[in-house]
């Protein structure tokens, strides 16, 4: 039971903390000047203070459910010397503090979002930032040692920023596009579609991270020698999976950037974009589902051993 539960506390913090890492990033390179504090385009403001307290409160969570599987007992019998222990005492409680005060500066700082935007949303990036690193040493590059241990931990970093890179714009390109309404007039859409394509540069930088640091992690993980096998076991099926998916998430990428972009630009000029925000609409919304998915697998592969390469 404790196992889920650390399960569940993790796919939701990692959910968050890519949202509040990638959303005010997208707010940064994707929209100008007046957008990025425009509450009718894309609510940046509230949404990170609402993500901040969220990814405060899942970490406190998290913790307490870790330390119960550690343990062997429920969350709510866990005495405060054990947490006491970890926090003081280990790698995993110096990152839960981390974590914590950079969430806490993101919440500070969203409160100043109107006056200084670029300021505040280059904040709330490098702070949400240094929350959503801390999840590593949580994880197995962590526990590998010496020299390789540091290109494994870096690799799991620069894994989880890619990631919560693509997730942050891809739920701000589903809210600017769920929100967007023809009878708003053509300005929303235009701002969605030059966002779209600001996304494409961007986009293809952020998948080829997410492909390099994987196959690194895949290397470490599983080893050369095991990749015939690795599907044997439950780790390495998950894997697959959460492989399938991330394809898929390049499939509903390309179709965007080369198909439905356009589309929405020759629709605009012909100043009928119903059809074109519908498709579009459809398109992230899947993508997005699919990134939910491969969340869900990542909080579960972490509570597994992966392939031996003994």
């Amino acid at each position: 039971m404790n196992d889920w539960i650390v399960i569940a506390a993790r796919f939701a913090l990692y959910g968050d903390l890519a949202l509040l890492f990638g959303l005010p990033l997208f707010g940064l390179y994707g929209l100008r000047g007046g957008e990025r504090h425009h509450a009718g385009l894309l609510p940046l403001r509230p949404l990170a203070g609402a993500l901040a307290i969220a990814g405060i409160a899942l970490s406190a969570i998290g913790f307490v459910a870790m330390a119960a599987a550690m343990v062997g007992t429920s969350p709510l019998q866990v005495e405060p010397g054990t947490l006491t222990m970890l926090l003081a005492q280990t790698s995993v409680g110096t990152a839960f503090l981390v974590r914590m005060a950079a969430l806490a500066v993101c919440l500070f700082a969203s409160l100043f979002l109107p006056r200084h935007p670029v300021a505040v949303l280059g904040t709330i990036s490098v702070a949400a930032g240094v929350g959503l690193s801390s999840l590593a040493w949580s994880g197995h590059g962590a526990a590998t040692e010496g020299g390789a241990g540091m290109v494994h931990l870096g690799a799991d970093i620069l894994h989880l920023l890619a990631a919560g890179a693509w997730i942050g714009a891809l739920f701000a390109l589903l809210l600017m596009v769920s929100r967007a309404s023809p009878k708003d007039g053509a300005a929303p859409v235009r701002t969605l579609h030059r966002a779209l394509d600001g996304f494409a540069g961007v986009g293809t930088a952020i998948v080829g991270l997410i492909v390099v640091t994987g196959l690194v992690n895949g290397l470490f993980l599983v080893g050369i020698d095991n990749v015939t096998h690795a599907a044997s076991g439950l780790w390495g099926q998950l894997m697959l999976a959460k492989i399938v998916l991330f394809l898929g998430m390049l499939a509903m990428a390309a179709a965007n950037r080369f198909r439905l972009t356009p589309s929405l630009e020759r629709a605009i000029e012909r100043r009928d974009h119903a059809q074109a925000l519908s498709t579009l609409r459809r398109s992230l919304a899947l993508e997005t589902i699919m990134a939910v998915g491969i969340l869900g697998l990542v909080a579960w592969l972490g509570t597994l051993e992966p392939v031996s390469t003994g």
